[in-house]
Formats: structure tokens, C-alpha cells, sequence
């Protein structure tokens, strides 16, 4: 009997673990589809493209080496890279600074009453168009504009901002900041009070209490909102565009200059933008590599 019935369980879990691997695949299969259409062929074919040199509209596609590559190495779109990546950089360090107690005091001194709302109110900014974030600040930042009326009216000198790195900073930051505060407060409001009483306890002052026990309880939370801020940052074409003028170039810029400006050379827009994706990857491997320490325990 006991033979039969194990014959029979046996039977019955062969439909099962055939089906196993049905399930996952039809419930992957729509977004799978979607990615497969809209990211990996596209980036396929923007590879192939940036094989070919001084490739323009209707041109025919013959791959024949790595020639847009080595000329990404000229020191002038060197520089411009460079600059992208000071950009988005400075702008995650700006957001981590602000953010970081902003967030703190949300997740655990604000009323819990107050939380959702406050959170909204980081939020709002987003349900508005980026280029009006930037028409925006041209209008505060302008020479003529509300800052510098300001400014005169308590008597202080005027300052030159509009067209330079500072407004790009400003606007950039102003635009990524909900992203780190958002990120860091879902950490922050998961912080184990007990070992920071614990901390306490043992005499520890609040400068090693924070070193020492907040920042390694949420290192993954500021991972990942920096690692956000930083790829957003450096894609970013508005906040460059219109508040960084002529000597902001960037490499965003710069793709756009060679598919829809006056050069039209789509190879080497194409060589850009795998550049582009290349870094992105390589901070996207870093936070999963990083940015869950715990996992790996």
C-alpha cells in the first residue's frame, strides 16, 4: 500500500513540476515583450549604428570598425564627458547634503500625522513638467529676476548665475532632490532605535552614534538614492540646456547635437550613447554589488 500511495504522489507531482516553469514565463512574458522591443533592439541597433562612421538619415548600415570610439578620446568631447560626469556627481553630493536631514527629520521627529503630507509636498514638484522647473528658475535666476530684486532691495550685490555651472547645480538639484529624500526616508524610517539607545548607553556621543550606527544601518538606502540621482543626472538635457547656456555642453547635449542638430552624424551620436549606457551599467553593477550588504549574510 505504501508503495501504491507513493506511486501515486509521485504521479500526481509530475503536472506540477512540469508547469513549474510555464507560470514564471507567461507572467514574464508581457514585460519581457516590452523590453525586448523597446530596450534591447533598440540598443542593438544604436550599437550597430556606432560602427559605422559619419553615418547620416538614409545612409546605408555597413559596420566596419571602432573609428567613432577612438574619437570619443579627443580631448574636446573628452571634456565634455568629464563635465557630464561633474555634473551629476555634484549634484548627488548637493542632494545627499540637503536630503539626507530633511529625510531624517521627516522619518523620525516630524508627527507621524504629519509625514504623509510632508512627503507629498516633496513630491508635488515632480507632477510639474521639467522644462517649467527650469523656465522657473531662469526667471529667478535671470539678472533682472526675483533673486537679484531681492538682493538690491536689502541692499546686497547682484549675482550672475544664469548661464554658469552654479545655475545648472541649482536646477538640477532642485529637480533630483525628491528622488534622495523619498529613498532615504523609506530607510530612515526603518532605523532600529534600540541600537542607538544601546549606543548611548555605552557612552558613545552623537557624532560616533551617527557614524557608527545610523549610516551603516542605512548605507544601502543612501546607495541607492545616490546611485538614482547620480544615472538621472548624468542623462539630464533640460537643467544643462537652458540654465547652463553655450559653456555647458554635456554629453546629453552633445548626442542630441549629432542626431538632431546641424552635424548629423549618427554614428558617432550612437558611439556617445553606448558610452553613455556603458556607465550607467557600471554604476547600476556597482549598487547591486553594494547597495544590498545585507543580502549576501
Amino acid at each position: 500500500m505504501n508503495i501504491e500511495k507513493n506511486g501515486i504522489s509521485q504521479i500526481e507531482k509530475l503536472p506540477r513540476l512540469r508547469g513549474n516553469w510555464l507560470q514564471p514565463l507567461i507572467l514574464l512574458a508581457p514585460s519581457g515583450i516590452w523590453l525586448l522591443l523597446l530596450l534591447v533592439l533598440p540598443t542593438l541597433i544604436i550599437f550597430e549604428l556606432s560602427l559605422v562612421a559619419d553615418i547620416r538619415p538614409g545612409d546605408l548600415v555597413n559596420p566596419n570598425g571602432i573609428q567613432n570610439y577612438i574619437r570619443i578620446f579627443d580631448p574636446l568631447y573628452l571634456q565634455v564627458i568629464v563635465r557630464s560626469l561633474f555634473f551629476a556627481l555634484g549634484t548627488t553630493i548637493i542632494c545627499l547634503i540637503l536630503g539626507f536631514p530633511v529625510a531624517y527629520w521627516i522619518a523620525q521627529i516630524a508627527p507621524l500625522r504629519w509625514r504623509n503630507l510632508l512627503l507629498l509636498g516633496f513630491v508635488l514638484p515632480l507632477w510639474t513638467s521639467s522644462l517649467l522647473r527650469s523656465y522657473a528658475w531662469i526667471t529667478i535666476l535671470r539678472p533682472t529676476g526675483l533673486l537679484n530684486s531681492f538682493l538690491s532691495t536689502l541692499g546686497l550685490p547682484t549675482l550672475q548665475l544664469l548661464n554658469q555651472s552654479q545655475a545648472v547645480f541649482i536646477g538640477m538639484s532642485y529637480s533630483l532632490l525628491p528622488y534622495m529624500v523619498l529613498i532615504l526616508y523609506a530607510s530612515l524610517e526603518k532605523l532600529d532605535k534600540r541600537l542607538l539607545e544601546a549606543a548611548a548607553d555605552l557612552g558613545a556621543n552623537p557624532m560616533e552614534t551617527f557614524f557608527q550606527v545610523t549610516v551603516p544601518q542605512i548605507l544601502p538606502g543612501i546607495t541607492a538614492a545616490s546611485m538614482l540621482v547620480f544615472i538621472t543626472g548624468l542623462g539630464d538635457f533640460v537643467d544643462p540646456e537652458l540654465l547652463g547656456g553655450a559653456s555647458s555642453m554635456t554629453a546629453a547635449r552633445l548626442v542630441y547635437n549629432q542626431f538632431l542638430g546641424a552635424t548629423q552624424n549618427w554614428g558617432f551620436g550612437s558611439a556617445l550613447s553606448m558610452t553613455l549606457i556603458l556607465l550607467v551599467s557600471i554604476a547600476i553593477a556597482l549598487l547591486i554589488k553594494f547597495g544590498e550588504p545585507e543580502a549576501k549574510r
